[in-house]
């Protein structure tokens, strides 16, 4: 492991700005401090008039392997991420087989050991036929337990109200849980089937995937965790009518049940389906400009509690489907923080509230050790931002092996210059110093 010194930053981390040094070492930040250019390291880097920032972590990816890497892949999404900022991902279990065994599992955790250039967990999935095999899932070396309340690939629908009780009362770590009632959904579906036959277009979606369906399912997970005590997560909260379930008058530490906020849902509304049709095509669905409003208000006042992206590419010819064929799911793993340094210049936000909600409180919902924060012996996980520069979104920059992306034609106002994971300098104004740093993530449960 090599030494890197950064000088004249202006440290954002733990709700300050401070202009200062750093300094790591084998992995880990050895010094903070005013002034260490006296120290002899490997590499400087002098980041006047630039801000540093703990990396982000981003608890909710679909990064497609093993058995759709026709997609993406492991090794091709965390480099998108990496190069926008995300030293830490989270993936999700419906890969192809799905991640239903304990084998399955650590056979992912091999491939990401083996090509990942971010720090990494993967989820266990859970199914209406595996509750023996998740509850062997350890809470110290894998992220959470993901529970698909609604429908998803493969056998990952949980919809025995039996096998649900028993896994919220018997789950020794966290359950992660996409909330759409299966029932509301199905029904919606039939109902705008016979409207609209092959002529329903993307508009639809927030309509079949509607709020109902969204509430009734996210009411059922509060219920069964408040009657068993569960660790909960809820996963991309996108409309008003469930702000009430969650609190704001305890520290997330403290919070046995906690939500997500996705930056598709803070950015896009129901009136760019007309601009963008299939491609904001997501589940949950983008719905009406004033739940994009509430959400915001809501991750605001802290009862929404970590911003995240579900990244979920398909190929460019898949979305360019008809609207009953296309796949849910849009790529964005590259450009989370520059979304949201956008509301920062719009005042919507302070910078200081997107390094607790991008950094510190994914740190702190799951229990991270040693990540999420910048503090002396933790893991070097750094992102130097220049918000004076300009990203331009296009075909020749965007790194998702599925080449697109919905922020295409988009110039961001602030521009990630340097990444380091887990101590290793990976990424410098453009390019890529290192095929692998990515270290498997540990839980302090």
């Amino acid at each position: 492991m090599s030494s890197l010194l950064i000088r004249n930053a202006r440290l954002v981390n733990e709700g300050a700005i401070t202009e200062t040094d750093l300094l790591v070492k084998d992995g880990f930040i050895e010094r903070i401090g005013g002034n260490l250019s006296d120290q002899r390291v490997d590499r400087a880097i002098d980041a006047k008039g630039a801000f540093l920032l703990p990396g982000v972590i981003d608890d909710q990816v679909h990064f497609r392997e093993p058995g759709l890497t026709h997609k993406a892949t492991i090794r091709s999404e965390s480099r998108a991420g990496v190069a926008g900022g995300v030293t830490t991902f989270m993936e999700m279990p419906n890969t192809v087989p799905n991640a239903l065994t304990q084998t399955l599992l650590a056979d992912k955790y091999e491939i990401a050991a083996h090509t990942s250039l971010a720090n990494y967990s993967f989820f266990m999935g859970a199914s209406n036929q595996n509750l023996d095999e998740v509850l062997r899932t350890d809470p110290k070396t894998v992220c959470g337990i993901k529970v698909f309340m609604g429908s998803s690939t493969g056998n990952m629908l949980v919809d025995n109200e039996r096998i649900l009780d028993d896994l919220f009362r018997q789950s020794p770590m966290l359950i992660a849980t996409h909330c759409e009632d299966e029932a509301t959904i199905r029904a919606n579906t039939e109902r705008y089937r016979q409207e609209y036959g092959e002529s329903a277009t993307a508009a639809l979606h927030p309509l079949i995937r509607s709020e109902e369906a969204c509430l009734k399912s996210s009411s059922l997970a509060v219920e069964l965790a408040r009657r068993h005590n569960t660790r909960l997560h809820i996963l991309h909260i996108s409309t008003a009518d469930e702000l009430s379930l969650f609190q704001n008058d305890m520290p997330l530490r403290e919070k046995r049940i906690t939500s997500e906020v996705c930056v598709h849902h803070l950015w896009f509304d129901s009136r760019d389906y007309d601009r963008l049709g299939n491609q904001i095509k997501c589940n949950p669905a983008i719905k009406g400009p004033h739940h994009k409003e509430q959400l915001l208000a809501a991750l605001l006042d802290d009862r929404l509690d970590i911003i995240a992206t579900d990244h979920a590419p398909h190929t460019r010819t898949e979305k360019q489907q008809s609207y009953w064929q296309a796949p849910s799911g849009l790529p964005l793993v590259q450009h989370p923080l520059l979304m949201m340094l956008e509301f920062v210049k719009q005042d919507k936000i302070s910078l200081e509230t997107v390094v607790r909600k991008m950094s510190h409180a994914p740190a702190d919902c799951f229990q991270i050790d040693r990540r999420g924060y910048v503090r002396e012996g933790y893991w070097a996980d750094l992102v130097i931002v220049d918000t004076d520069q300009q990203t331009p979104v296009s075909k020749q920059n965007i790194l998702y092996q599925c080449g697109w992306s919905p922020m295409e034609g988009y110039t961001f106002g602030s521009r990630i210059t340097h990444t380091i994971v887990s101590g290793e300098l990976v990424y410098e104004n453009g390019e890529f110093l290192t095929d692998r740093a990515g270290e498997r993530i540990s839980f302090d449960r």
